[in-house]
């Protein structure tokens, strides 16, 4: 069988990490060696940066937005990108931000009538309504964005929760399909090495507890919150190293938070963490991942954290909770500081309670992307052999 020629579509892409960059390198990169992929993307901000990957890129132009970490994408008035679209000879596309390029990829995928698959990674009314602020102008995008959407021929959700969310409050009509997230990352076995070298890089006391956030610095991640009940922690009596590690565009307003609630012994900006295997010692030395987001959907990170054990701390009604048993494989605190802050202290108290949450979460929330990709593989022959199928009737 002649390989398949995927299209994958995405507004951002390495050198810029976030978790739908993420996703999409682990796509392309193993599906690469099964079929023909090319990654549709912006160029960065990064001009001396060179893509070297096994599979294709083709870059279009992007114009920088001040005070925000993207670029935006201007495929419209790139002839060049437009003309290696045209010579693609796609099979099938998967679109993974349904804004800047996706409106070019769903157009190729109706004139060549191919399937086009979109899966559905943020709550974008919230991105929208941050840069646009006002709510005419935000339902307007939003209606677009979902015109965009709903022109595929099916979208995928990560979880229940965002499956629901879409279907009832954004008006999605489309087919909406299940295909989790996974990790790259695999057990590190010499865990008290780790945290020992962890601990002396930052000057970590032995009778101090890690805990970790990764991630974007961006206070849509509810990181004032967090830190709130760090303080709140640190007055109970609970001793502690916070490491945030990742960078953004929110940095210094995080720092100042830190400084107004007095920790800025107990905190760390480690800053991005690029490597892999850097950052599975972050996530293996820590005893617990805390991630108070409401806004994400369903986050790499707390699969990244349950390869190495480490369980997650959520906050109730968070849609990347969904799989999460409180208590059993992680634990999901009430929307307040107090109360995050309790459930920690108490976790942290009982020890064969934690090693048994310890090893729930690695049992239920660990899953690997050689797993999930030949699900994703499987899926796109699929779609382009019923569609084919559809073709024949049709004639």
């Amino acid at each position: 069988m002649e390989k398949i020629k995927i299209g994958i579509f995405i507004d951002t892409y390495l050198p810029m990490i976030d978790g739908v960059t993420m996703v999409v390198e682990n796509y392309a990169k193993r599906l690469n060696k099964i079929a023909d992929v090319t990654v549709f993307c912006p160029k960065g901000k990064d001009k001396k940066y060179v893509d070297n990957f096994e599979y294709k890129v083709v870059r279009c132009k992007s114009l920088k937005v001040p005070h925000y970490d993207y670029t935006l994408p201007i495929p419209q008035f790139d002839c060049k990108f437009k003309k290696a679209l045209k010579n693609s000879d796609l099979d099938i596309i998967h679109i993974h931000s349904p804004m800047g390029v996706a409106k070019l990829a769903t157009k190729y995928a109706k004139k060549h009538n191919i399937p086009c698959v979109v899966t559905l990674h943020s709550q974008y009314k919230q991105d929208i309504k941050k840069m646009a602020h006002f709510n005419w102008l935000t339902n307007l995008v939003l209606k677009k964005l979902m015109k965009t959407i709903n022109s595929c021929t099916e979208a995928w959700a990560m979880n229940e929760d965002n499956k629901r969310l879409f279907i009832e409050d954004y008006g999605i009509n489309i087919p909406v399909k299940d295909i989790q997230n996974a990790t790259d990352l695999q057990y590190l076995t010499n865990k008290d090495e780790i945290r020992a070298e962890i601990r002396k890089n930052y000057d970590i006391k032995d009778d101090e507890f890690i805990f970790v956030f990764i991630g974007r610095i961006n206070l849509i991640k509810n990181l004032l919150f967090l830190v709130d009940s760090l303080k709140i922690m640190k007055q109970k009596g609970l001793k502690f190293k916070m490491l945030f590690v990742g960078a953004g565009q929110d940095e210094d307003k995080l720092k100042n938070h830190i400084k107004i609630c007095g920790l800025e012994k107990d905190c760390v900006m480690c800053g991005r963490v690029s490597d892999r295997q850097e950052l599975a010692k972050y996530y293996s030395a820590a005893h617990l991942f805390l991630f108070p987001s409401l806004y994400d959907t369903s986050s790499l990170t707390q699969i990244e954290a349950a390869s190495q054990k480490t369980p997650t701390v959520f906050l109730q009604d968070a849609v990347t909770a969904n799989q999460i048993t409180d208590g059993v494989n992680g634990i999901v605190t009430k929307n307040d500081v107090e109360d995050f802050a309790q459930r920690i202290i108490d976790i942290l108290s009982d020890e064969n309670k934690y090693s048994e949450l310890c090893e729930n979460t690695y049992r239920d929330i660990y899953i690997n992307w050689d797993m999930v990709t030949k699900t994703v593989y499987d899926k796109y022959i699929n779609l382009i052999e019923n569609n084919l199928s559809k073709d024949k009737k049709d004639v």
